[in-house]
């Protein structure tokens, strides 16, 4: 594995869309207290059952440390991959390199993590563990990797067409937590010289009360080129109606970088999901501090599922709108199996199904 001191741009390299093949996929087993309830055993069973239907059409490899990977070997089958290697939490998504290729040969980007905003308001420290773990998936992976440490950037606050288009949200990465000496075009340049990318489209927010600072990939995905889901509510006196009215404004105003118009699908969001007095008691404090309250609010979105190869992993929530979504999506990837995975115990950890997964793309 060599270390690049090169621009992915400048050497043929762009970011693929997730719905693009993949040759295998990324996760990392849930340990921590303070994040997973009551040991995290009813998350572990939901990680598994995610890696378990990724599995059913790429390879999945997942990251244990050594505390937990005898566990994480004994509850995953096989064909999937586990190998020993630390972190502070399990959000692959965020922290595993970016993938990029040039159809030919993958090269992995090392982007700086500091936990959704470091000491501004950052989520846990340290994070020392998870921002090394993209060189150490470069290496696994032997793939050369581009040296991006400076700039933050999480694999959740982004989602591209493959075709030059990328979406973000201007709450997560024009905030003071990642990237405050940059202004909005510098930061547009970097993403243009690392992913690709002639054109980003900005959304103002993503979903109500999401710790990430509103990642876009909770809010809006890309399904095809010119084409994505939004997350949706028609209830006006819900707070997540003007969040989402103003990204469908914005997207229903846009054009992508080949200059099409998007086509906006509404992906019907769950009833709002509350923490519950039983998921607090479960849940180690930090800092002296919980780090969750009863009657919290949760980020729950049905945007948040992973594109396999064959598959489409879409989190459930035992809510009327599980089918809505299943039916919109199965239309919407007719190709594909959607295959759903009850994901509330992954959702109190902070986030869902694609935040726990990192895409490898394939390459021929």
């Amino acid at each position: 594995m060599k270390v690049l001191n090169t621009k992915p741009r400048d050497d043929g390299f762009y970011m693929p869309a997730e719905f693009s093949e993949h040759s295998g996929c990324i996760l990392i087993f849930p340990e921590r207290s303070d994040s997973w309830a009551y040991g995290g055993y009813k998350a572990r069973k939901a990680f598994a059952e995610v890696c378990k239907a990724i599995a059913k059409s790429e390879k999945v490899t997942v990251c244990a440390s050594f505390e937990q990977y005898e566990n994480a070997r004994y509850l995953l089958p096989d064909n999937i991959r586990v190998v020993e290697m630390s972190s502070n939490d399990s959000w692959a998504r965020d922290y595993a390199p970016t993938f990029v290729t040039n159809g030919k040969e993958i090269r992995g980007i090392n982007w700086s993590f500091n936990a959704w905003g470091g000491l501004e308001n950052g989520l846990y420290f340290p994070w020392d563990k998870d921002d090394k773990m993209a060189r150490k998936l470069c290496d696994l992976f032997d793939v050369d990797m581009y040296d991006m440490s400076g700039f933050v950037l999480e694999g959740g606050s982004i989602h591209t067409d493959g075709e030059g288009t990328l979406i973000t949200t201007e709450a997560c990465l024009l905030s003071k937590g990642r990237n405050p000496e940059l202004t909005k075009a510098e930061i547009e340049q970097k993403l243009a010289e690392c992913l690709g990318i002639t054109k980003v489209i900005w959304l103002k927010n993503g979903i109500f009360h999401d710790e990430t600072d509103e990642h876009v990939d909770n809010i809006c995905a890309f399904v095809k080129p010119a084409e994505v889901v939004l997350a949706w509510t028609d209830d006006e006196n819900d707070p997540q109606y003007a969040l989402s009215k103003s990204c469908l404004d914005i997207l229903e105003n846009s054009t992508d970088a080949k200059g099409r118009k998007i086509k906006v699908h509404k992906l019907y969001l769950p009833k709002p999901i509350y923490v519950t007095e039983e998921e607090c008691g479960g849940l180690d404090t930090m800092d002296f501090e919980p780090t969750r309250t009863v009657g919290e609010r949760l980020a729950a979105s049905y945007v948040n599922f992973y594109i396999a190869n064959k598959a489409v992993v879409l989190p459930f929530f035992g809510d009327e709108n599980d089918e809505r979504a299943k039916k919109t999506l199965a239309e919407l990837f007719p190709e594909r199996e959607i295959i759903p995975i009850y994901a509330r115990d992954i959702l109190t950890g902070g986030g869902n199904i694609h935040c726990i997964t990192q895409q490898i793309p394939a390459v021929k």
